[in-house]
């Protein structure tokens, strides 16, 4: 399959996934798992030092790697994989028998997508698996987009707003395969957050953007382990640091696309969680360098959040979450947007019924 035309498919099935182990028995099983499944192109090797000429041979939409190999280890071949791809490597899922801590928080560093340790249940692994393909699809897609509109230059208008919501789609499924808290919280913090940006004076072009560009605010924890983002009890320090990658993790895989939805996306990621006292993440932004669109998400996320039912929480009431944002104002948000909040409260509190679980 060519480069021109692996990147006009929309079947994952039809994607290039590379295993690479020394194991030969470990390879064995893989592929034959992968295949199984009806993954169509699959090839592997037990030479760690082959995986660059893989990769540029297959133009590889995901790589299976193990991290303890004679030679060159995994890490290695990150570090390989990002020198070539100027730190943007295909999406790697890491396959070992290391579980401490330390081996997941430098794997995720190195570039990992995502974190297997053996011996591994193989239905988590194929849904793990179908998750990145997923999102690499969307990324496929984003950055051929150009040729798409070439050839659909007399439609233009509408195919590029059917396009972008298309890739919306992709990537607000491969989120919903590993969150269970979005769906219908993504659509009230959207919709919430066009709300204050109508108030605010926000063109209605721009509002629209926001509306498809919102729900992909957490799209980087698709690469955040399991036992991580579905815990119910409070995380521990090691495990919130991992959990706060998701910014910039959401960040990098809707970079590369200079749309105005998906630039607009890519900001809404990496600062939702940014603070107007300077004390959020991943940067530590302070009052007005934090995108308006990171500023509306922000305050829209946290109150929704509030107000809904969590594996770790009971559900607030109106009252008692609107006390935390005025209380908040100034610090975790835009004042002026919280006092836009509480003007339009009654239109909120009607989205939250409207769109109620």
């Amino acid at each position: 399959m060519t480069k021109e035309n692996k990147n006009a498919f929309s079947d994952p099935k039809e994607a290039h996934i590379l295993v690479v182990d020394d194991e030969l028995a470990n390879v064995r099983l893989l592929e034959k798992m992968l295949m199984a499944c009806g993954y169509k192109n699959v090839s592997s090797t037990q030479e760690p030092t082959e995986v660059l000429g893989l990769f540029q041979e297959h133009d590889s939409d995901l790589i299976l790697l193990d991290i303890d190999m004679p030679i060159l280890d995994g890490y290695g071949v990150m570090d390989q994989l990002n020198e070539l791809t100027n730190g943007k490597p295909p999406p790697i899922l890491v396959l070992t028998a290391q579980h401490m801590q330390s081996h997941r928080q430098r794997a995720l560093d190195n570039g990992a997508r995502d974190y297997v340790t053996k011996p591994f249940d193989a239905d988590e692994l194929l849904s793990r698996v179908r998750n990145l393909l997923d999102v690499q699809m969307a990324h496929n897609f984003m950055q051929h987009q150009n040729e798409i509109l070439e050839d659909l230059v007399q439609e233009r208008t509408q195919t590029i707003y059917d396009t972008r919501l298309q890739i919306v789609r992709y990537l607000g499924r491969a989120v919903e395969y590993r969150d269970e808290e979005t769906g219908l919280h993504t659509i009230r913090m959207s919709e919430i957050a066009v709300v204050l940006a109508r108030a605010s004076g926000m063109t209605e072009a721009l509002c629209d953007l926001l509306l498809n560009a919102a729900p992909m605010h957490d799209i980087g924890k698709i690469g955040i382990p399991d036992h991580i983002l579905l815990k119910a009890d409070k995380l521990e320090p090691e495990e919130w640091s991992v959990m706060k990658t998701h910014a910039q993790i959401g960040a990098d895989i809707l970079s590369d696309d200079t749309s105005d939805l998906m630039v607009m996306a890519h900001d809404i990621a990496l600062t939702h969680h940014e603070k107007w006292d300077g004390t959020g993440y991943p940067n530590g932004l302070k009052g007005a360098e934090i995108p308006i669109v990171g500023r509306l998400c922000a305050i829209s996320d946290v109150f929704d959040a509030l107000t809904s039912v969590r594996p770790y929480k009971k559900c607030w009431s109106i009252d008692d979450a609107m006390k935390l944002i005025v209380s908040e104002s100034g610090k975790h948000f835009d004042p002026g947007l919280v006092d836009l909040f509480v003007q339009n409260l009654s239109t909120i509190i009607g989205i939250k019924e409207q769109y109620a679980e």
